[in-house]
């Protein structure tokens, strides 16, 4: 597990990536068939790991997401979580988990310092209906544009060359970027940018993947 309690103590940047309607089966043959170097490059021991999203639909998913419930295993005895809302007192939150006391990952994050940013995909993120702006507004920047949407066939990429610029213009504070990366079929692969890219800044970034 990530000490994600370190990882924001450290002032670390983040990169949060989901890939909406991921499949497992399919994400693991192309990672088996060699179609996603990148990737594979920041997944745990190189492989994809089954999880189930706690919601059926890109909005719950972000909101549970984003309130510290990331998918699980299928399995019933589950790892510590990687961050969550401050528990009652009555709960034991292992050490490594980043507890923030705010109402979503995205305020705790900026109590830190952090300056949140979100790319958005699909609609939810476009603040086109008032609906469209609930996810946006928990960030303190939102970024949108019609090419970052699913009917463009280029729209993961439209949407990584974006977080490159914004992350290029960060260097006063730790950034935390979340793009929902699309594509136009339910099927869902991407190449982020990782670790040692020469094209990322050189402060430190932390990437983690989630599937909705």
């Amino acid at each position: 597990m990530t000490d994600t309690a370190e990882v924001i103590q450290s002032q670390t940047s983040i990169l949060f990536v989901t890939l909406d309607s991921l499949r497992h089966d399919v994400a693991r043959a192309a990672l088996h068939a060699g179609q996603t170097p990148r990737l594979a490059s920041v997944l745990p021991g190189g492989v994809w790991e089954e999880r189930r999203t706690p919601g059926t639909f890109t909005l719950p998913a972000h909101i549970a997401f984003f309130s510290g419930f990331l998918p699980k295993l299928p399995q019933p005895v589950q790892p510590p979580r990687l961050w969550e809302c401050r528990p009652p007192a009555f709960k034991t939150v292992d050490p490594r988990t980043f507890v923030f006391d705010a109402p979503s990952l995205l305020a705790g994050l900026a109590q830190h310092g952090y300056r949140t940013v979100c790319i958005g995909g699909v609609t939810y993120f476009s603040r086109e209906t008032p609906l469209g702006s609930v996810l946006p507004d928990m960030f303190d920047e939102d970024h949108w544009r019609p090419e970052f949407c699913s009917p463009e066939p280029d729209s993961t990429r439209h949407q990584v060359d974006h977080a490159l610029t914004i992350a290029e213009q960060s260097t006063d504070r730790p950034l935390s970027t979340s793009p929902p990366l699309m594509s136009p079929t339910a099927t869902t692969s991407a190449t982020v940018p990782t670790p040692g890219d020469p094209k990322l800044p050189r402060s430190r970034t932390r990437t983690h993947t989630s599937a909705a």
